[in-house]
């Protein structure tokens, strides 16, 4: 019999076809003791399995490219923490063999990332597939991924690991559904670089049978289990009209009636290039300039790397956009010469352009690196500032650009509600805004980005993130400068609409996501997205804010 669950759609698409189960490894090894005259030889055998694990994720890293390539990076860079490995030889020097000391260590790591304020916590996901990668390792057993299976099917998982989700297979892995996690997520992102139907925070989706029939539609977040003729036939009739939709759409973005919204890419790197330009992508709109910086958490990248670097995703966009973010470090992604290590919430610390003012060595190497990059181009190069709270900071930041000799626009991302408030004053210091609405939905309602129980709070639907979204394009209107949108939010396609309605001046989203939103734009005129976007914000939740815009787009 058909029943219908419903998680949070992160990747859009439909998938039909039977479940299969991620596998784990052994998770828990028996606690036995070791005589002393083993200890050296069981620390020994710890670390090889460290080292062999963190190149294992390296060379995914590596083979996957882009995105994934610095998620996967930071992960080993997790499992060889000088820290973490000196709890394990200190467990296994009192008798612990080496694969229950890494247990217990990872397992003190887990309790430790909880207990700061839960800012971290979504890496609890990467930190557990690093320790089962190790433990395995140690037990020769195998290690946890995806099943093996010669049809395609769609997998389920308590959560994926950035190390099984940068590499699956879409010829095979029709979609995925997973407990945990949310919009923001690692999985979600790299889901929709990969161009798979995913629906995350879906409560009881472990109990799904193996071998049983599902369709996941990764719009409405809606998992079908056993569908009828009917709904496949109607599911499949959607996805159908949305892939002729697609087709028709070309060219760069704007609504019916001519209203023009520049379509941008998010990229991390020179390998996200290729699918940006396939796509269509009128410039680049976030340029994350990280994945340079987590190939040595020592030291900082030579200024000659970072040219080179840049210069690759300058050149594919001649006469394009492209909008870099400088190093945007600490909380989530510590660098161990530039972030503090004992701060009790990273996430509310020094972090972003925080961190960059504390070392402003590093930050005029990465705008002089951009300067030289961009000479002899002619492309509009943007650089913009992380984690800014107000003026000053962005005074500071303008201070460093012109300092530098860098000849680009440069701005500030809002992505801390001050900064939405008070976005006339930073606007006095900078030429444009740019709105990341993972990290602003994250600061407005106190809700981790990473973490799947709040994901009803990260949801970019939620009319208090529309009202910030709206005061800043107002800010940037009335100052005659632009306001864009380059977080998750952008990759919706209603999202998108209601988004151009609040006086957005450009949508910047995965390369995947861009001809879905081109499409859904080009059906409605500039004053049906004001409209939508007046609906949504009269609403006083998320579901009815997505509901009300839905229905005067539709018409009702």
């Amino acid at each position: 019999m058909e029943t219908t669950l419903r998680g949070v759609g992160v990747s859009h698409g439909v998938a039909i076809g039977e479940v299969r189960h991620m596998g784990t490894a052994v998770l828990e090894p028996p606690a036995k003791q070791i005589p002393a005259e083993e200890a050296e030889r069981e620390q020994g055998r710890a670390r090889q399995a460290v080292e062999a694990v963190a190149a294992d994720l390296i060379a995914r890293g590596n083979l996957a490219g882009g995105e994934a390539q610095h998620v996967l990076e930071a992960q080993a860079m997790m499992a060889q923490d000088p820290e973490l490995m000196a709890d394990v030889e200190r467990r296994i020097a009192v008798g612990s063999t080496a694969e229950r000391g890494v247990y217990d260590a990872f397992a003190s790591y887990r309790a430790l990332l909880a207990g700061a304020g839960e800012y971290l916590a979504g890496r609890v996901a990467d930190l557990d597939d690093v320790r089962n990668r190790i433990v395995a390792r140690l037990l020769g057993v195998p290690m946890p991924g995806v099943p093996d299976s010669d049809e395609p099917y769609v997998l389920i998982a308590r959560d994926l690991a950035p190390a099984d989700t940068a590499l699956l297979d879409p010829t095979l892995v029709l979609g995925f559904v997973t407990e945990e996690g949310g919009p923001t997520s690692h999985s979600a992102i790299l889901a929709r670089a990969l161009g798979v139907p995913a629906v995350v925070a879906l409560p009881g989706a472990g109990e799904l049978a193996e071998g049983t029939v599902i369709a996941v539609d990764g719009s409405t977040g809606e998992i079908f289990v056993e569908p009828s003729a009917e709904k496949r036939a109607e599911l499949e009739s959607a996805a159908a009209a949305r892939k002729a939709a697609l087709s028709a759409a070309t060219g760069p973005g704007a609504t019916s009636d001519g209203h023009k919204v520049p379509l941008l890419a998010n990229v991390g790197g020179p390998a996200d290039v290729p699918a940006a330009v396939e796509a269509g992508a009128e410039g680049v709109g976030l340029f994350r300039t990280e994945f340079l910086f987590l190939d040595d958490s020592k030291q900082a990248p030579s200024e000659e790397k970072q040219v080179a670097a840049y210069r690759a995703v300058l050149e594919a966009f001649p006469e394009g956009r492209v909008v870099v973010r400088v190093l945007d470090a600490g909380a989530d992604k510590p660098l161990d010469f530039l972030t503090p290590a004992d701060e009790p919430n990273p996430a509310l610390g020094v972090r972003g352009l925080r961190s960059l003012l504390d070392h402003p060595d590093v930050l005029r190497t990465q705008l002089t690196a951009l300067s030289k990059a961009a000479e002899g181009l002619p492309v509009y190069l943007e650089v913009m500032a992380p984690m800014v709270a107000d003026r000053a900071d962005a005074k500071a930041f303008a201070d460093a650009c012109r300092e530098a000799g860098l000849n680009a626009k440069f701005g500030a991302m809002v992505e801390i509600p001050s900064a939405a408030l008070r976005a006339r004053s930073v606007l006095q210091e900078v030429e444009f805004l740019s709105l990341g609405t993972n990290d602003l939905a994250q600061y407005t309602f106190a809700a981790d980005r990473q973490v799947g129980a709040v994901s009803r709070l990260q949801d970019p639907w939620q009319p208090a993130l529309l009202d910030l979204v709206a005061l800043s394009a107002e800010a940037a209107k009335a100052e005659g400068k632009s306001c864009g949108v380059c977080g998750e939010a952008a990759s919706d396609p209603l999202l998108a609409c209601v988004l151009t309605g609040l006086g957005v001046t450009s949508l910047s989203m995965g390369a995947a996501s861009i001809p879905y939103v081109r499409a859904t734009l080009a059906k409605y005129t500039l004053a049906q997205c004001e409209r939508a976007a007046s609906a949504a914000r009269a609403a006083d939740s998320a579901e009815e804010a997505r509901r009300a815009a839905q229905a005067v787009l539709s018409g009702e």
